[in-house]
Formats: structure tokens, C-alpha cells, sequence
């Protein structure tokens, strides 16, 4: 370390004499050293705070906002993957309504062939009754099998249009069917089935009631594999793009960890060369005195 004199103008014209401290090659390279160490301390241990290597733009800019693309479309289509697992609910809810209401066409298909056996008016009579009850509980099941606001199989069902990508590109738009005794086309027993041909007429719609509903509960099965593929897909695309993210910004802790402590040990030599130097140029001037 050694001191040089500079002179310099005053406010009045005078010549004032300046100390300047002048550092050793030897100082100047140990503090630079040190300095640079300090930073890239704390810069391991922001990433181990963090958990990032890559915290703002600032870190890198092309990891960064490549990352934060990966992530809104994540969030785009967990948005999307929540509306998907709904439609599931609907179309299952759905399924349970018409499996239910094959069970009560069943019931009918029993009735009307007891009153095809039976030449009792009166037990006929009394088999209508039942028959047209039934009918009354087939209309609130396909009533009552709504999900959500959404009813696939009531008398004027919805349609369930489902979006399978952030762009609405991609959709599965499934029809409503008409499950009802109206849309069953099941019409009230005739004249309380006292003619053979009154009870072959309500055989004939139950019959064909069965293969509809049949028909209906294979579409809608289908459909929801189909949404239940599609639920998968997207999970599966999530945690792609989680990854994928992951992979720009997060820090690798177990290497971040040694950083941390090469580090310090760099630090600690430098200290010490430092005082190694400063002792070097001590005992210099130890030689004049």
C-alpha cells in the first residue's frame, strides 16, 4: 500500500494537496477475489431459498419467460381438466338415470305380460294402474337425473358441449335424449287393458322403450370413456409442462448445497491471503522504522 500526493485547485485558486491511497496488485486482487465471492454467495443462497435458480428475468430472461409460458398453459388447461371431471359427473349421473329407468321399464314389460295371462278384467284393471304408476316414476327419474344444472335425459334434455384444449379447438358435444315416457314413447294403458290388442300395443312401446334406452346408455358409456381419456390426457399434460418448467427454473439443491460451501471455504482463503498480503507489505514498512 503506498500513498501518492495529487494536487488540486481550491474555491479560491489555491493549491490544495490531495491523499491518494494507492492498493498493492497484490490487496486489489484478494479484494476483487472476495467481492466476487460475496456475490456469488448470495446468489446460492437466494436459489436454496428459493428453491429457483432462475428468479426473475434478470437470472435469464429466455429460461424465465419460457417457464412462465409453460406454466399459464398448465393453468389453462387445469381450468380445462376441472370442467372435463364435471361433464364425467353429469354423463355418470345420466347413466344412473337410465339404468334406473330400464329397471322400471323391466317392471312394466312384467306387467303387461301377467295382463296378457289373465282374462280377469278386474286384475287387468288393477295391472293398468300399476302400469300407468310406473310411467309417473319414469318421468321423475329422468327429471331427477340432472347434474350440476345439467339433465342429458329429462322430457327437453340439454346438450353437454365439453372443451378439451385452451384454444376451444377441441370439443365432444354430446346430444341430450329424451328419456321420458314421452320420449320413450310409453303411452298410458288403453281402456284399463280389457283388450288382448290394448295390451299388445303397450308391449310393442315397452319393447321398444328397452332397446332405446339400451341404445342411449351405450352412447352415453362411450362418451364418458371418451371424457375419462381425455381427463387422463390432461393430467398427464399438466405434469408434462410442470416438469418442463421445473426444468428451467429450479435448482439443483444437492449441487447448490456444495456451491455453498466451496464457497465458503473460497472466502475464508481469501481472507487469509489477504491478511498474508497485508502482513507482507507491514513488514516492508517494518524495514524503514
Amino acid at each position: 500500500m503506498s500513498f501518492a500526493r495529487e494536487e488540486n485547485r481550491g474555491a479560491h485558486g489555491k493549491t490544495v494537496m490531495a491523499d491518494k491511497i494507492s492498493l498493492s496488485a497484490a490487496i486489489r486482487s484478494n479484494l476483487l477475489t472476495l467481492d466476487r465471492t460475496t456475490i456469488l454467495g448470495d446468489r446460492t443462497q437466494e436459489r436454496l431459498a428459493s428453491g429457483l435458480k432462475v428468479n426473475s428475468a434478470l437470472d435469464d430472461a429466455s429460461a424465465f419467460f419460457a417457464s412462465a409460458s409453460l406454466n399459464n398453459r398448465a393453468d389453462d388447461l387445469l381450468s380445462l381438466k376441472d370442467n372435463i371431471d364435471q361433464s364425467i359427473s353429469t354423463l355418470e349421473a345420466a347413466i344412473n338415470g337410465i339404468e334406473a329407468i330400464t329397471q322400471l321399464v323391466e317392471q312394466a314389460k312384467g306387467l303387461v305380460i301377467t295382463a296378457k295371462a289373465t282374462s280377469d278384467l278386474t286384475e287387468r284393471a288393477s295391472l293398468a294402474v300399476q302400469f300407468d304408476a310406473i310411467r309417473t316414476q319414469i318421468d321423475h327419474l329422468s327429471n331427477d337425473s340432472s347434474y350440476n344444472g345439467t339433465n342429458l335425459i329429462s322430457n327437453g334434455p340439454d346438450n353437454l358441449t365439453v372443451t378439451f384444449n385452451e384454444n376451444a379447438t377441441s370439443n365432444l358435444t354430446i346430444a341430450g335424449v329424451d328419456s321420458s315416457t314421452t320420449g320413450l314413447s310409453i303411452s298410458a294403458p288403453i281402456a284399463s287393458f280389457v283388450l288382448d290388442t290394448f295390451i299388445d300395443i303397450a308391449t310393442t312401446q315397452i319393447n321398444t322403450a328397452i332397446s332405446t334406452l339400451r341404445t342411449t346408455a351405450a352412447t352415453l358409456g362411450s362418451n364418458s370413456t371418451v371424457l375419462q381419456t381425455r381427463l387422463n390426457f390432461t393430467e398427464d399434460l399438466v405434469n408434462t409442462l410442470d416438469e418442463g418448467s421445473g426444468k428451467l427454473t429450479l435448482a439443483d439443491l444437492n449441487e447448490e448445497s456444495a456451491n455453498a460451501l466451496s464457497l465458503e471455504t473460497r472466502q475464508q482463503l481469501g481472507l487469509n491471503s489477504l491478511s498474508l498480503a497485508a502482513q507482507s507489505e507491514r513488514a516492508i514498512l517494518n524495514l524503514f522504522s
